[in-house]
């Protein structure tokens, strides 16, 4: 069987030219190009990098790539990153590692923010399989329950919680995420400007028109995606 994962990364290794400074967000598309640059080590050695990922950054230290902190880092000339669903005009959802407000924070650094991943990730308009991750200020649960809870009555909300320990999950940050179950996808430039207005909101992991291409692999081999606007 096929493994579109790497497939999609050897596209994307294509794209890197020496000199820039890359950065890799999280996941196995992404593992799967840190190997592979590893491998090119003639063009590794003429890169920097950077990531919004824990597991990624201590990959790429291991290969021996050469990273740098983001908040040492000025601009990107690339980042690359999967996601749990994009669209046609390449919105994505971010939901299941929780690292979304540094991931957004280098896709909107970057000259060029990339998706990358399998067919799957690929639908005409996003819908309710992922939670809204929001991650916030740990004081200000209480009103943005409150305010989510009167802006989509119909939704439910949870505060995500740990598998490795009692109690909640925490970001990189030290904040909570909550986790925002719709039975209906409202329209999502009244979520990416509504969430994000409520006081104690850090980041949610709806990703408006930050893409600028997308690279999936799939049966029919790879296929680039640029935004439907």
């Amino acid at each position: 069987m096929a493994d579109y994962k790497m497939e999609a990364a050897k596209a994307a290794i294509k794209l890197i030219k020496p000199g820039q400074n890359i950065g890799l967000g999280a996941g196995t598309t992404i593992a799967n190009l840190a190997s592979l640059l590893a491998l090119e080590s003639g063009l590794a050695s003429k890169l920097t990098f950077v990531s919004s990922s824990f597991k990624t950054r201590g990959l790429m230290m291991e290969y021996g790539l050469s990273v740098r902190s983001i908040a040492l880092t000025k601009s990107v000339d690339i980042y690359f990153d999967g996601c749990d669903q994009f669209d046609a005009e390449l919105n994505a959802l971010k939901s299941g590692g929780g690292i979304h407000t540094s991931e957004k924070i280098l896709a909107s650094m970057a000259a060029e923010f990339i998706l990358l991943g399998d067919a799957v990730k690929y639908v005409n308009k996003l819908d309710t399989t992922y939670p809204l991750v929001i991650e916030i200020l740990p004081a200000a649960l209480p009103l943005v329950t409150r305010q989510l809870s009167g802006y989509f009555p119909d939704a439910r909300i949870t505060i995500r919680m740990s598998d490795k320990k009692d109690g909640a999950a925490i970001s990189d940050n030290g904040n909570l995420l909550l986790d925002l179950y719709f039975t209906q996808m409202p329209a999502l430039e009244q979520i990416n400007v509504q969430v994000k207005m409520i006081p104690g909101v850090v980041e949610h992991s709806l990703f408006y028109r930050i893409a600028g291409r997308a690279i999936i692999a799939g049966p029919e081999g790879i296929e680039v995606i640029r935004p439907a606007y």
